[in-house]
Formats: C-alpha cells, structure tokens, sequence
C-alpha cells in the first residue's frame, strides 16, 4: 500500500514542534501515520563509551527543532517527507527494566574486558537479549502488517537484530544496506554472542530471508571479519579507505555503485558512528574517518531514487552527552549528537518514503 497523506490542518509547520507532539514535534498517533518509529533503550554490551539508552530521547528532544522541508529531496518530488506522517511510539518500560538487569549483569565482565564462553552472568545477558529481540521482531511485525513503515531508534546495534529479522520475513532477499565505522562480524565479543559487534553475523547465522548485506565505511575490524568479508558471497564491503581513494570517481557515482550492489527490497541498518567522529563525538565506539553528513545525505537520496523500495530501518549508537543524560541539555552544543541522529532520521524518513512512491511538490 502506498504511502498516506495526513490531515495537514492540524500542524502549523512554521511554528514552534509541539513539545507534547511525538517526533518532530508532529501531533499525529501512530495510526493516522505511514512511518512508525520504535524507540528501543538498551545497551547491556556497549564495551567503550555509553549512553546510547538515552539515544531515543535525545533524538526526540532536538527533533522539535528542525525544518521539515528537504530542499535536496524536493528535486526529486518530495518536499516535505511529514505530510505522510511520522510518529515514534512510546518507550517501553519493559524495555528500561531489562536493560537495567542486563546492565548490571553486564558491567563487571565489560570492565574485566571480558569472559570465557558459558560464563553464566554472560548467558543471562544473552537471554535477556533474546528476550528484547523478541519484542523488537513482534513490534515491528504488528506495524509491518499494517503497511507502515517502520523505523527502530536505538539503543547499540544490537537492538536492530528482531527488527532486521521482521523484515526479512515479510519480504524475502532482503538486502541491508550497512552504514558502520565497524563490520559487527564477531562471532561473540567479551563472552556475549548477542554483542552489538556481532550484530551482523547474528543476521548472516540466524536470518535466511537476508540475502545481501551491503557495507559503507568500514575503517575498523578484527582479521576474523576481514576473512569472513573475503569468503562469503553474501557480503559486499566498501571500505572507508577504498572510498576515499577511489582516483576519479564523484560521491554520487561512488553511491551509485553501492546502491547497485542491493537487491530490490532493502532495509537500512545506520549506525552514526560510520560518520565522521565531529559529528557525532559521544557515541560509544568513535573511529577517525568516516561519512561526512552531505555524504550520508546523498547515499540516501540516491537509495530513495533507485528504484529499489526501503521496507525497514534502524539508526542506532546516538548518545548524548553524559550531563544531557543526567539532567537533560542547558544549550545547543549539549544537543548536538541529537540533532545530527535527528537531521539523519528525517532523511531515512524521507529515503524510504521517496522510494515507497511518496510524492509532494510546492507550487
């Protein structure tokens, strides 16, 4: 089913996001809207810096700021990706209170740098991770059903796991489009075989719905995924380095490529690290390199006008500052990793509209 317009009488998109509005300051419930957003705070095995459990609210919060026109996708006929509606769901608190169990399961083998397989605190984390991809698969599942759109808003990446498995249900070969400063090719990481490092070999184990898996950005990995990238045929990597060494080539031929490389149906799994570090400065695990944001911008764009069809994505590992965490942010610099997951979620938004047939000029 194609997208739907919404009532537009009811937003004044030159005022002020309502506060009391769901993303974007947008006024419409989850029903009326064609992209439903599924916040999802976890992050038991974040093995560096933390805070992506705040990422949902800090991307919700410097959302009312935004602009909701897209000049860029405009060109290409849709101007302003919220007249089909947007809505992100309520957190759920299940959710809070098995990330907090996890969590305190988790710490003590995350500051020890790890523990042998079987460990039983570590297989009690997998189990609750278990439990949270199975809440994840049946949210997203239910909003599937009912042709929506639907987005998953982390958390670390391992949260995008049930979502990617959803998808890949509902739409056999599936291709993922990986956006990543790392491969997440780990068979475990620290003892914990649901790890956000190990995000995508989970899905190359456990989904067969899942045919191609398409990385950009990759700067960071161990020798066993270099080997696994090399030996299976499912795995399609541009690395960071290749890209920018790429003699002669424009961004937009260099998308291009990438895009080709996807089948016909595609979920986006974007993590922020895979942008460049200044952009992003307190997710958990920031590497030096990486997507500059007109980069992003324009690999979406180009995505969004394939002719390939996005069913599903995730944006995971925003966090804000520590002190915005605590007390929420005193000025606009604290509200900067928000704002950047913000401007790049609208742009999935957008993407995956644009790509759906969702189309709206101003005259």
């Amino acid at each position: 089913m194609a997208p739907r317009r919404i009532d537009t009488t009811r937003f004044d998109v030159d005022g002020a996001g309502d506060p009391g509005g769901s993303i974007f300051g947008l006024p419409y419930s989850a029903d009326e809207c064609s992209v439903v957003l599924v916040p999802v705070p976890w992050e038991p095995t974040v093995s560096y810096g933390r805070g992506t459990v705040h990422g949902p609210a800090a991307i919700r919060s410097a959302s009312l700021q935004l602009d909701l026109y897209d000049a860029e996708l405009a060109v290409h006929g849709l101007a302003r990706p919220w007249v089909f509606g947007v809505n992100m769901l309520p957190e759920d608190d299940r959710v809070r209170g098995w990330n907090e169990t996890a969590c305190r399961l988790a710490a003590p083998i995350v500051d020890a740098g790890g523990v042998p397989a079987g460990d039983a605190s570590a297989k009690r984390v997998d189990e609750l991770g278990a439990q949270l991809d199975t809440w994840v698969h049946r949210t997203t599942s239910h909003w599937h059903a009912k042709d929506r759109i639907v987005g998953v808003v982390g958390g670390d990446h391992s949260v995008s796991f049930g979502a990617i498995e959803a998808a890949a249900q509902a739409h056999e070969g599936l291709g993922i489009l990986h956006v990543d400063a790392h491969a997440d090719l780990r068979v475990a990481y620290e003892g914990f075989a649901r790890s956000h490092a190990s995000v995508m070999d989970n899905v190359l184990e456990h989904v067969p719905g899942v045919s191609k898996i398409v990385q950009v950005g990759i700067r960071d990995l161990s020798a066993a995924e270099a080997r696994r990238i090399d030996a299976d045929p499912r795995l399609h990597t541009f690395f960071d380095h290749a890209l920018r060494s790429a003699r002669g080539q424009t961004w937009e031929s260099q998308c291009a490529a990438i895009v080709a490389a996807l089948p016909s149906e595609v979920y986006v799994s974007f993590d922020i690290d895979g942008l460049e570090p200044s952009l992003c400065p307190h997710t958990g695990t920031p590497v030096p390199g990486g997507l500059d944001f007109g980069q992003a911008m324009t690999l979406l764009r180009v995505l969004g006008t394939s002719g390939r069809r996005v069913v599903g994505f995730d944006l995971v590992e925003v966090a804000p500052p520590p002190r915005v965490a605590a007390s929420g942010p005193s000025c606009a610099a604290d509200e900067w990793d928000g704002n950047v997951g913000a401007r790049v979620l609208h742009r999935l938004c957008g993407a995956a509209l644009l790509s759906q047939g969702a189309r709206d000029t101003i005259s």
